[in-house]
């Protein structure tokens, strides 16, 4: 049984994160923890001023009754027996609650929405997601605000065999690979001129080693030379009509390039296209 945490704010973003880790797993037992984490401004569960239409102050339900009918909807609307739903009410930091319920919870994997928001570097990813990319030792998929319900078909993991590919990598890169019967696009871009060092050849040849005997057909290699690593990516991932782009978190500086520059939003954030960070 899988167990997923789903942060949400009870925005569409959010609920549609919750959607599409429903469809990616829906051929797998899962518990889907539904998380909301009242800030301190709402920690006695206080309403939260509306304005309606009409210049109207009301006042919206509390968190807390937001996720109970959030909860009833996500179970009303279910029609999967291998799933289950728990909604979880917290107050505090937002970070620390969710490394809390990860362990209390034995969560395996953290499904976020965002709107990817252009301009100022902490809004590329939301404040949340980008804090638990960078921060939560969890694999966390990041689900972009117009995402396309569709099973990931095609996936692009940008690499430059800077890391070795450990079990936990692996066994998270195959696991998405088949549970959506995908195809693996291992890219690695290159400047004119320059060749990998031994200790990058020895950790493409383990990872091609690897999908030659898990996957004889479902993988291919691709080198892009005489590019910007962003918009080489960007250009692959246009030109390969690409479901999902998986990338290792413990390569931090290339991972941040992506997460934090204006053109990758544009790929992950602004368009269609999950965003998966496993790692090790």
């Amino acid at each position: 049984m899988k167990n997923v945490l789903v942060t949400t704010d009870f925005s569409e973003n959010s609920k549609n994160a919750l959607k599409y880790a429903q469809l990616l797993f829906d051929a797998s037992p899962c518990n889907f923890f539904i998380l909301h984490v009242d800030t301190l401004l709402n920690a006695q569960g206080e309403t939260l001023p509306h304005i309606k239409g009409s210049g109207r102050i009301t006042f919206k339900e509390s968190p807390k009754e937001m996720l109970t009918d959030l909860l009833s909807s996500t179970k009303a609307s279910n029609t999967n027996t291998k799933h289950s739903f728990i909604a979880l009410n917290e107050h505090g930091f937002f970070i620390d609650t969710v490394k809390t319920q990860i362990t209390d919870k034995n969560i395996d994997l953290i499904v976020m929405g965002t709107k990817g928001v252009t301009g100022l570097r902490e809004k590329v990813l939301g404040s949340s997601a980008g804090d638990v990319v960078t921060k939560v030792q969890r694999n966390t998929i990041v689900v972009p605000e117009d995402v396309r319900f569709t099973k990931p078909k095609e996936i692009a993991f940008p690499t430059d065999f800077n890391i070795f590919y450990s079990h936990k990598i692996l066994s998270a890169l195959t696991e998405m690979l088949k549970i959506n019967s995908a195809t693996l696009r291992i890219m690695n871009v290159m400047k004119n001129g320059t060749v990998l060092n031994q200790e990058q050849e020895n950790n493409k040849a383990y990872l091609l080693d690897f999908m030659g005997e898990t996957f004889s057909k479902n993988y291919s290699f691709h080198t892009v030379t005489n590019k910007n690593v962003k918009s080489a990516i960007q250009c692959f991932v246009e030109s390969r009509d690409i479901d999902m782009i998986i990338m290792v978190a413990k390569n931090l500086n290339f991972i941040q390039q992506m997460l934090f520059d204006s053109i990758v939003e544009r790929i992950s954030f602004h368009t269609k296209i999950p965003f998966y960070v496993i790692h090790d």
